[in-house]
């Protein structure tokens, strides 16, 4: 069995996190048990929900344990099987973490899934045909519930989540409005990803200015919110929203270094009887095939062409799961393993 490379995490931060708070260590990969097969990864996803799983502290998901591989998707092939359902060669999508290889039960419900990589390619199934894609379909369909004609906006526009989000809002013809940081973003938003309007909020440096210019690009208000960001974002974006509108709270990148984020006119959910609601996209699993179904075929026809950004090699991924945290990214964050 193949040495193996893992980062585990070292320590909690302290506020913002840090590189020192991870640490790269080698092990022996152990022998396979019969149903068990092994997986070399080729790409390790990075998403924002990360940071929140460094704390040791109540959420949605249990704290990523000190000393062990931090958790994350993964996609590769399995080189070694002892389970007659898959073959070596084989590519899948699992729940690796942080490592060059992993042992998966595969007798397990939903440990691994088998992919077609002709027409999507291999690195497609952690983003816009994976978690992130199916993040998108299930806030806008069934919590933004858009319809022709309507406007509906999405903070970090251009990550993962975003560019999926596009693709979907406007096959079912509405105006689709983003939120992301610089020009050269704003522009792939539009150019590329097919979004009406992009808005630069890092051209803005308080909430009133970048609400005037939702407005200027969202004329008719907003129906339909995604919410990435928090804090600054939502409080422009919430004078702007239509008489029971819809505001689907994915993350709230603003706060992950720990601090508060306080909300300016929490009356407006009131005045303009908005429908506010959280979500976990792993609790709704009913959903995924037929989400996964539709973003899959909007990659196959090329109707969706969400970026990727790509730190080589594993040792890689801290500073870049640091870089995505304040935006450095462009488009999905990937490791390649």
């Amino acid at each position: 069995m193949p040495t193996n490379h893992q980062i585990h995490l070292d320590n909690r931060p302290v506020g913002e996190a840090v590189a020192s708070n991870f640490k790269l260590v080698t092990t022996e990969t152990p022998a396979l048990q019969d149903g068990q097969v092994l997986v070399r990864h080729h790409f390790l996803s990075l998403d924002p929900y990360m940071r929140g799983r460094m704390n040791d502290a109540k959420s949605y998901a249990q704290p990523q344990a000190l000393g062990q591989t931090m958790g994350g998707g993964t996609v590769g092939e399995i080189a070694e099987s002892r389970n007659p359902k898959f073959a070596v060669g084989d590519k899948v999508v699992g729940m690796g973490g942080w490592q060059e290889y992993s042992v998966v039960d595969a007798t397990q419900p939903g440990a691994l899934r088998k992919v077609d990589t002709t027409h999507v390619p291999l690195s497609a199934y952690l983003g816009a045909v994976g978690m992130p894609g199916v993040t998108a379909w299930y806030g806008l369909v069934k919590i933004c519930e858009p319809k022709a004609g309507q406007t509906m906006v999405v903070s970090a526009a251009t990550g993962a989540v975003g560019s999926a989000f596009a693709a979907l809002s406007k096959a079912r013809g509405c105006r689709t409005v983003g939120i992301a940081g610089g020009p050269d973003k704003c522009k792939y938003a539009v150019d590329e990803l097919g979004f009406d309007a992009c808005i630069d909020y890092k051209l803005h440096d308080n909430a009133a200015s970048l609400s005037k210019a939702i407005a200027e690009a969202c004329p008719n208000g907003i129906d339909g919110y995604f919410e990435n960001v928090g804090g600054m974002v939502l409080d422009a974006v919430l004078p702007r929203m239509n008489a029971f509108g819809r505001i689907a709270v994915c993350g709230m990148i603003a706060g992950y270094d720990g601090k508060p984020l306080p909300l300016s006119y929490p009356a407006l959910i009131l005045t303009q009887r908005l429908k506010v609601q959280g979500f976990i996209v792993s609790e709704h699993m009913e959903i995924w095939p037929e989400a996964l179904t539709e973003l899959g075929t909007l990659v196959a026809t090329g109707k969706l062409r969400a970026r990727e950004s790509i730190a080589q090699g594993l040792a890689a991924a801290p500073e870049a799961f640091l870089g995505l945290l304040k935006g450095k990214n462009f488009g999905k964050q990937l490791v390649r393993l």
